[in-house]
């Protein structure tokens, strides 16, 4: 077979791909891109069939897993008022359910107690559990008497 006709398989697989985004045929493609160099360098047939099954076999066994999971992990920087989830503050104005104050990596943020029933006193320190708006919902580190 013609180095051009594999060529003309992988952009049709590459085609296949773009509208499909499965991973599986922009594998094949690039499959059919090293048959087109077998078959470029003078190889028969069989030797050309061989390569495009070896390079298919291995892009989807090893490769297409490992994309797949890099694909469906969360990001792992978080921007913006996501990144203060988790972050140890302190309460500047008593923290109650419905308002407060506290500092968060050197800004001052508005604050209520994720729990409706806790008065949090000035100068706790408490977790960022979540973020509402501008408001971050906090809980103490330390379970208050």
């Amino acid at each position: 077979m013609p180095w051009f006709a594999w060529l003309l398989a992988a952009a049709a697989l590459g085609a296949a791909e773009f509208f499909t985004l499965t991973l599986v045929f922009g594998l094949l493609a690039g499959a059919a891109l090293v048959a087109a160099v077998v078959a470029g360098v003078g190889v028969g047939l069989l030797g050309q069939l061989v390569a495009l099954g070896l390079a298919a076999v291995a892009g989807l066994a090893l490769v297409r897993p490992v994309a797949l999971r890099q694909m469906t992990q969360g990001p792992l920087t978080y921007e913006g008022s996501d990144a203060l989830i988790g972050k140890r503050a302190e309460v500047v104005q008593e923290v109650t359910a419905t308002h407060g104050l506290i500092k968060i990596s050197g800004e001052e943020w508005s604050a209520r107690a994720l729990d409706e029933n806790l008065v949090i006193p000035v100068g706790a320190l408490v977790d960022v559990m979540e973020i509402e708006g501008a408001t971050a919902v906090v809980y103490p580190r330390e379970l208050l008497p």
